[in-house]
């Protein structure tokens, strides 16, 4: 009686060993441009944060008609104060044009009755490792018209980096680094500094 030959299943140990080296250089290959491209998102994350923080607070300035500040603060805790630098922002009532009037009160439960009348907070550290933000004014008050009050006397522009991974792209680095531009008009939007004047996202 003839046995049947059984057909071979699974890989060789050779197969195995091929197929694990050419993962590991597509691996090697790859890592760099993941961790640029991982980095470049972190500035992103952290800029349409402050985008739709600012978004928000005009928003609500013309819902109200009334004054509703954006401020950028080091911390979201009883001791915060107001930072050029801040990743983390507070957005509360301004009846009293009162510039830092969070600072100190930042842990305070959001209320638009009682002082001093945070809405909306948000930790810039959600999701931005080590990033950088320079801001030309740590504290922006918005009207009922959706305006910068008092008026500016040219945009407010909020530029964030990230410096740990490498240099803008406008000075010839890797990284996508981002600017927040509001102009005295009220107008709120995110630009790229790489791109050149007349591209619908350069600054």
């Amino acid at each position: 009686m003839l046995m049947r030959r059984h057909a071979q299943r699974g890989m060789t140990l050779v197969e195995v060993i091929v197929t694990m080296t050419i993962l590991g250089l597509l691996l090697m290959l790859g890592a760099p441009s993941f961790s640029g491209w991982l980095q470049n998102s972190r500035i992103r994350t952290t800029s349409e944060a402050i985008l739709a923080g600012l978004q928000f607070a005009k928003s609500e300035a013309v819902t109200r008609n009334a004054r509703v500040r954006f401020q950028l603060t080091d911390t979201l805790d009883n001791s915060c104060a107001l930072s050029t630098a801040g990743r983390n922002w507070v957005v509360n009532l301004d009846p009293n044009a009162n510039v830092g009037e969070v600072a100190g009160l930042c842990a305070s439960a959001p209320s638009d009755t009682v002082a001093p009348f945070i809405i909306q907070k948000r930790a810039g550290a959600e999701g931005s490792g080590n990033i950088t933000v320079a801001a030309g004014a740590s504290s922006i008050a918005f009207n009922g018209l959706g305006r910068p009050t008092p008026a500016p006397a040219g945009d407010v522009v909020i530029n964030i980096t990230n410096p740990g991974a490498g240099s803008c792209a406008a000075v010839g680095g890797p990284m996508t680094c981002l600017r927040i531009v509001v102009s005295p008009a009220g107008q709120v939007r995110m630009c790229n500094p790489t791109f050149p004047a007349g591209e619908p996202q350069a600054c």
